[in-house]
């Protein structure tokens, strides 16, 4: 008899944790509807040509490569992150064969 109590009595509180346990591992953080935009990074429809910044660089080669061609560029290829933080390679615009760099905000350049 007193086996039956404790086996109850652990099943009942089991199942008092049970759903405190499941909340904590269904829920993913999410960003504040409220919160301002990071500014380090641009969007990728909004190129910005020019001057470029050296910083941590946290794009990936693909992620670099994509943002290229987002901006007109074709044949990317030979990309290497620099000591700056710069992704540089070659490209082709209208045709043309260029060397391209990317900085860590999303600005692109060309020479």
């Amino acid at each position: 008899m007193t086996q039956r109590i404790i086996t109850s009595f652990a099943l009942i509180l089991s199942m008092a944790a049970a759903p405190h346990a499941f909340a904590q591992t269904g829920h993913k953080p999410t960003a504040s509807a409220h919160a301002p935009a990071n500014p380090a990074l641009k969007s990728p429809d909004k190129i910005t040509w020019g001057q470029l910044g050296k910083g941590h660089n946290s794009f990936t080669r693909g992620e670099a490569k994509e943002r290229l061609e987002k901006a007109g560029y074709t044949r990317v290829d030979q990309l290497m992150l620099d000591k700056d933080g710069l992704w540089q390679g070659r490209a082709q615009l209208d045709g043309q064969a260029v060397r391209v760099a990317l900085d860590f905000k999303g600005n692109v350049a060309h020479r």
